[in-house]
Parts: structure tokens; sequence; C-alpha cells
């Protein structure tokens, strides 16, 4: 985890996995480096949201993989976020209790992201997340949990890398770059 700058009421608080996403961002909003996957998110995020200045807003920026065609090279604000690696009707079942449900994120009918601590790069992982969500990440699930505990509001903003399944690694390393140019543009035309 790794704060670049300083967290101030008026101003948002950007969010971003990895600094290969964060290579583009204009440092006078502060930046927050969590590292991959939902465990260093909401760590990371709860560790500066503990220190007792909050953000206006968390904003978080980020590549995911698309589930499905024509979803590529575009930039959304994400409406709902949903995890795919917890059990939840199982749990339910077990407990009485709900963990993991979906987080309404109030964008409309945006599109639904599902988070996960896997990389999706196999087309039958693919295909199942497909039934439910739009695009997949690893760490805006945890994000939205971290920040809506925390009463701070929250965006979650994706660029599609690739589409998750065969050679989305190699596909995510030759286009990581290109996405963190257009995400820093996206927070130069709404943020700034």
């Amino acid at each position: 985890m790794q704060l670049i700058g300083t967290v101030s009421p008026d101003r948002p608080l950007l969010v971003v996995a990895v600094r290969e996403e964060a290579a583009h961002l204009d440092r006078r909003l502060p930046v927050l480096l969590t590292g991959m996957g939902k465990i260093n998110a909401a760590a990371g995020l709860a560790t500066v949201l503990a220190q007792g200045v909050r953000p206006s807003e968390v904003v978080n920026l980020g590549t995911a993989g698309a589930l499905r065609p024509g979803l590529a090279g575009t930039t959304h604000r994400i409406a709902k976020v949903i995890q795919h690696d917890i059990d939840t009707p199982v749990l339910r079942e077990l407990t009485g209790r709900s963990y993991g449900d979906a987080i309404d994120l109030g964008e409309g009918d945006g599109p639904v992201l599902a988070t996960g601590d896997l990389f999706v790069s196999d087309p039958v992982a693919r295909e199942r997340l497909a039934l439910t969500a739009d695009l997949v990440d690893m760490e805006g699930y945890a994000i939205a949990t971290v920040a809506g505990r925390a009463g701070v509001p929250v965006r979650l903003v994706k660029h599609v890398s690739d589409e998750a399944g065969d050679g989305a690694a190699r596909s995510w390393r030759e286009s990581v770059d290109g996405c963190a140019k257009i995400l820093a543009a996206w927070v130069d035309e709404h943020l700034a």
C-alpha cells in the first residue's frame, strides 16, 4: 500500500490497484495504490480511512476484463458490483445471514462488475461469470464495501483492458498503459 498525496475532506481519493494503472494521473488529487486483490484493496482503503480524515468520495479507477462482446475499449461507471468468489447462497443457508450481497452504486443501468481474487483468463470461468455480470476485476467489491461501511460515497470507474479469457494476461500487459491514459483523461474531465 502506498498513499501519494494528502487526503482532505474537500477532494476525492483516487484508489488504484497498481502503479501501472496510475501512471498518468495528475497528482493534484491523492492516490492510494492498494496492490491487487480484495484483501489488499480492503486493507489499504480501511487503513487510510481509519486515520480520521475522510475524502469527499472514493473513486476506484482501474482496468477490467470484458465478459461479453462489445465492451472492450470503453470506460464504464459501474452500476452494481458483485463478489463472484463467495458462495452467498450456501453461507445464507448455513448461518441465516447474508454475506457478499450485490452492492448497488446508483449508476442506473450501467454495467455489473464481478469482483474476485482470480484473474479471469479461463474461457469457462468467463462464460460462467457472464451469466451475472458484464465486467470482472479484483478490487471493486472490496473498495465499495469499505467505503460504504465508512459512510464515504464511492464510484467505480473501469476501463476494459481485455476480454477476460484465453490471452487476458498478455492483453492486460499490452494495454494497461493505454488504459491508464484514458482513466487519467476521465479524471481530468470529471474530477478536476
